[in-house]
């Protein structure tokens, strides 16, 4: 487990307590505090993959009654995010770059979005574009939401 992200040993821990998905949530959205606007819950994160799911709720509805396109947007950069930083090695950062987005169908009812890298992550001396793939679907399994988040893929600056 040495080799395993300090993000990802903090949710395998919290796994262990009663609510932990919900609590590891709630720390991610404490971090991030925007995240807290489209009131995620990570239902899984390993290494190359991460899974959140956001319910429908008022606040987050167009005035169509579907799930706002920027709630979606922001689920699609959560899960980008989560899982980038539970898989990059520990000599590199992070941070997003760019978002491309397609809206498949109305998003109803409560959403979950599957994020992952369309390439391999590496350690590298210079920085580099990683696409990140996420897609959402709704209650049915139906995609309704696609987003490919560009990260922009940096060493850390080593301290004299």
């Amino acid at each position: 487990m040495s080799n395993t992200s300090p993000l990802l040993r903090t949710y395998q821990r919290f796994l262990q307590w009663p609510f932990g998905r919900w609590l590891f949530s709630r720390a991610v959205c404490f971090k991030a505090p925007y995240f807290g606007s489209i009131h995620p819950t990570i239902t899984a994160l390993e290494a190359g993959r991460c899974e959140a799911r956001i319910p429908h709720r008022r606040s987050m509805q167009n005035h169509i009654g579907s799930v706002h396109a920027i709630a979606l947007c922001n689920l699609a950069e959560l899960c980008a995010g989560v899982m980038t930083d539970a898989s990059i090695p520990s000599d590199m950062r992070w941070i997003p770059k760019g978002m491309t987005v397609s809206y498949l169908k109305r998003a109803m009812g409560p959403q979950t979005g599957i994020a992952q890298p369309l390439v391999p992550i590496v350690s590298a001396e210079q920085g580099y574009e990683l696409p990140v793939q996420v897609e959402v679907h709704d209650p049915g399994g139906e995609p309704t939401f696609r987003a490919v988040v560009t990260m922009w893929l940096s060493p850390k600056h080593k301290r004299q």
